[in-house]
């Protein structure tokens, strides 16, 4: 633009460093802004969430989480004494982002028969365990019938072990497979001895990023109906989420959101665990995987937008055990548990150890700053006699 006298005026440069020093302010001022919700007990907006993911303060995002965690539960951390059995890696969805299935002709495939099961998980019981985890792939030859049959004899064997079993991805291939409702398929289990759903299997809800990793899974929405389902007859389930692949930001916030939406509607929802992604393996063995400030990050946004949902989980053979102690202070409040026998992060080449001990859990709280309680898969607390193989669940 000119003046009358002709002269031009040149707007002023802006440098770098000063564009920079705006965005920080800005990051900073919307940080101020959610920290100010957080204390005031009000609720996580959409846009709260992305920000909380561009977030550049990684230790103020942390010790808001952290405040929520205390909050809800103080410095207490739970953990449990489960073992893990992985009955089949045969599997007809074939998902690009798996690396432990295997085609049933394929000499890598197994399934496992249920006195095999039981003689798997017969030890880890007498040991102490309180929890068996049960999940597999989906094989063209293992359907509802065995899922019964399975649960009934573990429940008999071990009536006071809970049965945490079957994602809503299995669940519904049995519903499929025998041409029954999932509301029938989630009583049946029930009945035979289930105790919750562990709760994989969601991996990111939104559809174009499903058809990329896992095109024959079942969508995000049938995902959330089984959950639902599950908790109008009383089961309670977790929730999962695996990122660090192809999903953005975005796609974390609405998939938790989403979780959000359906724990105000069911209260069923017990802990939420995020799952960061193994490449090695997969079909997208190309990709890098999180980092560990993308790890803390994910930890904490979950923590701080789902306030409805009690617990959340830092699953250390995913994480890494030092990973989870440090995400202790950012949102978890929850460990898992011993395991003591995983296959399919394995897989996809984690290097964590396969099982720790209880000791080795407590030690790993203590170091965190926190107090270590045992619990079950209801998050009902457990005390442990002189032996460890000895324990008895405290009455609330």
């Amino acid at each position: 633009m000119s003046d009358r006298s002709g002269s031009s005026e040149v707007p002023p440069r802006v440098s770098a460093a000063d564009l920079h020093t705006r965005h920080a302010q800005l990051l900073s001022d919307r940080l101020a802004a959610i920290e100010g919700k957080v204390a005031a007990g009000e609720r996580l907006s959409r846009d709260d969430g992305l920000a909380l993911f561009e977030a550049t303060d990684l230790l103020a995002v942390g010790a808001l989480a952290d405040r929520v965690r205390q909050a809800k539960h103080g410095l207490a951390t739970w953990y449990c004494a489960n073992t893990h059995v992985n009955y089949t890696n045969c599997c007809v969805n074939q998902c690009p982002l798996c690396a432990f299935w295997a085609d049933p002709q394929d000499e890598r495939g197994y399934l496992l028969t249920i006195d095999e099961i039981l003689d798997r998980v017969a030890p880890d019981v007498e040991a102490g365990a309180t929890e068996i985890h049960i999940v597999g792939g989906l094989h063209p030859d293992v359907g509802l019938d065995f899922f019964l049959d399975m649960l009934g004899r573990l429940h008999e064997a071990f009536p006071e072990v809970c049965l945490q079993a079957l994602t809503a991805v299995e669940v519904a291939y049995a519903a499929k497979q025998s041409g029954l409702p999932v509301a029938d398929v989630l009583a049946r289990l029930k009945a035979a001895g289930l105790s919750g759903l562990p709760g994989g299997g969601a991996e990111i809800f939104d559809p174009a990023v499903r058809q990329r990793i896992c095109p024959n899974k079942i969508s995000g929405a049938e995902w959330i109906d089984v959950q639902r389902q599950a908790h109008g007859l009383g089961i309670p389930t977790n929730a999962t989420m695996l990122y660090g692949h192809v999903e953005s930001p975005a796609h974390r916030v609405d998939h938790l959101l989403a979780l959000r939406d359906l724990q105000d509607e069911t209260g069923g929802l017990a802990a939420f665990i995020p799952l960061p992604f193994h490449p090695k393996g997969t079909g997208f063995a190309d990709l890098p995987g999180p980092t560990a400030v993308d790890d803390l990050k994910t930890m904490a946004a979950a923590r701080l937008l789902l306030d409805n949902v009690p617990h959340m989980k830092a699953f250390w053979i995913m994480l890494g055990p030092d990973l989870a102690q440090v995400a202790l202070r950012f949102g978890a409040d929850d460990v898992d548990g011993t395991v003591i026998r995983e296959e399919i992060t394995h897989a996809a080449g984690a290097r964590t150890p396969e099982r720790l001990t209880i000791a080795d859990l407590v030690a790993l709280v203590r170091g965190a700053g926190c107090e270590p309680v045992e619990r079950d898969t209801l998050y009902r607390r457990i005390e442990r006699g002189r032996e460890l193989r000895q324990w008895e669940r405290v009455p609330a």
